[in-house]
């Protein structure tokens, strides 16, 4: 049987908060026959509902249907604080209705202002997450994470994001291996770890020129490998000495301390969302020794990776028994 994912648009809605997670979900039915779900976009009253972009969506009335999951949209409209009692009830009566709902971007200030994340943990754009928390105390904002799952509430950060989530919602429904598949067909990271800042270390760093940059990304991709300075230098076409300064001056870290940040975030996600063995992430991700990537995790993170891992598991036994 099909499940029923409904997105919920409104005037002013992004454009990309419901194409990104939409296509997500039509993959999998590219991938696995027969499709396991059944898409439809959703409104108050039905019709052509504008985007911020300008382009109109066509819509269907919201009264009589009963989704599976109900995702809602964000975009400019989503922040206005008059919006409708109408359009919030119409939010209510579907989350009433669906096993399931989630918010793309500012969509959470809907699900809010609806009450359905009272009490909850939740997320949204980081430049809206001060805003969301001023605006409705009760919501314990997280404008950090790129998703998080409170119970049967799903909430997500900014724009792309929105594929994240759809990913771990197909994924939960229907196992890793068709999440990977998508992701694939998408040319897209199966899984940014919800636990994972939505500050990638790459744009933390955001070194200015090409020569750099490059550096980086390769180092990145090959952090399992060893990376001494001299290699990274050779990408970048330019000496080590004269890599060592301009390195240092555009991202204000050396080498050395910017792979351990990259090889210390890979690590994380990985400790959050499985049960790898810390050994064995430790040499995954470049570290010698599980002690170098403990005292690695201290520095950035301010707990070793045991204590992250126990937290996670705790946040995930919390939420299930909502």
């Amino acid at each position: 049987m099909k499940r029923q994912i409904a997105f919920y648009i409104f005037p002013q809605f992004q454009l990309l908060d419901l194409t990104g997670p939409l296509t997500a979900f039509h993959m999998a039915g590219f991938v696995r026959q027969p499709a396991p779900y059944r898409l439809s976009v959703l409104s108050r009253r039905g019709g052509l509902i504008p985007s911020t972009a300008g382009l109109p969506i066509a819509s269907v009335a919201a009264r009589d249907q009963r989704p599976d999951t109900l995702i809602v949209v964000g975009g400019r409209g989503s922040r206005d604080p008059e919006i409708s009692t109408e359009q919030l009830d119409a939010v209510r009566r579907l989350a009433k209705r669906s096993r399931r709902v989630a918010s793309v971007c500012t969509g959470a200030f809907i699900l809010a202002a609806a009450g359905l994340l009272d009490g909850r943990r939740a997320t949204t754009h980081w430049r809206h997450a001060s805003k969301l928390q001023r605006e409705h105390e009760s919501v314990k904002v997280d404008g950090e994470r790129i998703f998080i799952k409170d119970g049967s509430i799903w909430t997500s950060a900014g724009i792309t994001a929105g594929i994240d989530l759809a990913l771990a919602l197909i994924e939960e429904d229907c196992g890793h291996d068709l999440a990977r598949a998508v992701a694939q067909e998408m040319v897209v990271y199966q899984r940014r770890s919800g636990g994972q800042s939505q500050f990638s270390p790459m744009l933390e760093l955001e070194p200015e020129t090409d020569r750099i940059r490059r550096a980086l990304t390769f180092a990145q991709e090959h952090l399992a490998e060893p990376l001494p300075i001299e290699r990274l230098a050779d990408i970048a076409c330019i000496s080590p000495r004269h890599f060592g300064r301009a390195f240092r001056a555009e991202t204000g870290e050396t080498p050395a301390k910017a792979i351990e940040r990259l090889r210390a975030d890979a690590a994380r996600s990985r400790i959050e969302i499985g049960a790898e063995p810390i050994e064995q992430i430790a040499q995954a991700v470049g570290f010698s020794d599980p002690e170098r990537m403990r005292r690695a995790f201290v520095r950035r993170f301010g707990h070793p990776p045991q204590a992250l891992r126990r937290m996670a598991r705790h946040t995930d036994a919390v939420a299930s028994l909502r």
